[in-house]
């Protein structure tokens, strides 16, 4: 979920980032050589930095056990890693991966690309390593997904700015696409929590021509030379659009209301969301410039909110997600039964990957990766595979824990 941001509040300008200078600035910090004691600890053991390095094929060498790419920090992930499972790449060769949601009923993994505006089936079952198929030709530009408790398919479209509900009759609803008369910005990734409320997230991020639809000016299109009306499906749908505020929404599962719980002054370019196993906290990934900052900071973070009667309050960071004295960049999110969260975090490699915490903010462990892991879940029949988007690839990871059932 990690795109291009940008917007003005006042006489306060914002830096607009886009996906690939961001992943350009992080290539730039993976070629700065990692000294001391990091470089020690990152290159112990056959590893993503190891010589020759891992190649991360179906027909490898097979990795010694345990992972030397799973990485206990605290004896308490013993508690959550399984240590006879390697991590398996399991497919690669798309646009850029997103959303994945695990479908109880059909026992198969769904993902979207939000570049090539297709969504994907993966059937776990089907051979050694797994098999991927076209499940939605036209996605317009899907991000995130899940599933509610009735199997119903919700899923974030930045193209038409909206949310959308897949009925059991192949009908679509529409939960969201307005706030205020004001079209929605591109939302990003969505949970639905025991009450039939969905709450989702709305930064930017596909306000241009990549990941979703032009805004007819503002950050995105700021001399105006994109076309947002070449793609008549969706110019006929809304017409020029321009962006709002950054909010994190919850439509009511009964009524359908629409509210905003955070604006953008709560949480900089809301982007992955999850809650707590008890409902109790709400955890919201922040990938913008921080609100008053001058000059211009990232607020790369994760911040936590209490659920008082239904309402996020008391909000404050939950880890500021650095590593090894490098400032990180988290993006999607997830809980598991204990209350860990599992975060995907971009930067340099060695460092990139999954980041673990316990609820108290402490990293418990982490896993490498060979590339920033944008989103991931938790899936498999006993919901205890970990699944992660990591750009163009699909990777997973036999755990000894389970997600959170709204997580």
């Amino acid at each position: 979920m990690m795109k291009g941001i940008g917007k003005r509040y006042g006489s306060q300008s914002l830096i607009r980032l886009s996906r690939r200078s961001v992943l350009g600035g992080l290539a730039g910090l993976a070629a700065a050589p990692l000294t001391g004691r990091a470089l020690g600890s990152l290159a112990s053991g056959a590893s993503v930095i190891s010589t020759p390095p891992r190649t991360w094929d179906a027909a490898d060498t097979p990795v010694n056990l345990p992972d030397p790419d799973v990485l206990a920090l605290d004896p308490s992930f013993g508690l959550v890693n399984y240590g006879n499972s390697p991590l398996r790449k399991l497919w690669q060769g798309t646009g850029w991966l997103e959303g994945p949601a695990w479908c109880t009923v059909g026992r198969f993994l769904l993902l979207s690309d939000t570049i090539t505006s297709q969504q994907y089936r993966y059937d776990p079952e089907d051979g050694p390593q797994g098999h991927v198929s076209l499940y939605r030709r036209e996605s317009f530009n899907a991000n995130g997904n899940t599933f509610d408790a009735e199997g119903r398919l919700i899923t974030c479209e930045h193209g038409m700015r909206r949310v959308i509900r897949w009925e059991h009759d192949g009908s679509v609803t529409v939960l969201a696409d307005r706030y205020r008369g004001k079209t929605l910005n591109s939302p990003n990734d969505v949970v639905v929590v025991p009450d039939g409320g969905i709450w989702f997230t709305d930064p930017a991020y596909g306000d241009g021509v990549v990941e979703g639809h032009a805004d007819v000016d503002g950050p995105a299109n700021p001399q105006r030379h994109l076309n947002p009306y070449l793609d008549a499906e969706l110019t006929s749908q809304y017409g020029g659009l321009r962006r709002q505020e950054d909010h994190v929404f919850r439509v009511d599962g009964k009524t359908g209301k629409i509210e905003a719980m955070l604006s953008q002054h709560d949480v900089a370019g809301p982007n992955g969301l999850c809650f707590s196993p008890d409902g109790t906290k709400l955890y919201v990934v922040s990938s913008a410039p921080a609100p008053g900052s001058q000059p211009p900071l990232p607020d790369h973070a994760i911040h936590v909110f209490d659920m008082k009667q239904g309402r996020p309050t008391n909000g404050r960071l939950f880890t500021d997600f650095t590593l090894a004295g490098r400032a990180m960049r988290p993006d999607g999110i997830r809980a598991d039964v204990e209350g860990n969260l599992w975060c995907g975090a971009w930067g340099p490699l060695g460092l990139c990957g999954v980041f673990v915490y316990n609820p108290h903010g402490q990293m418990i462990g982490r896993i490498r990766l060979p590339v920033g892991c944008s989103n991931l879940t938790f899936g498999g029949p006993k919901r205890n595979v970990l699944y992660m988007c990591c750009g163009t690839a699909l990777f997973s990871l036999i755990t000894a824990t389970q997600g959170a059932g709204h997580s």
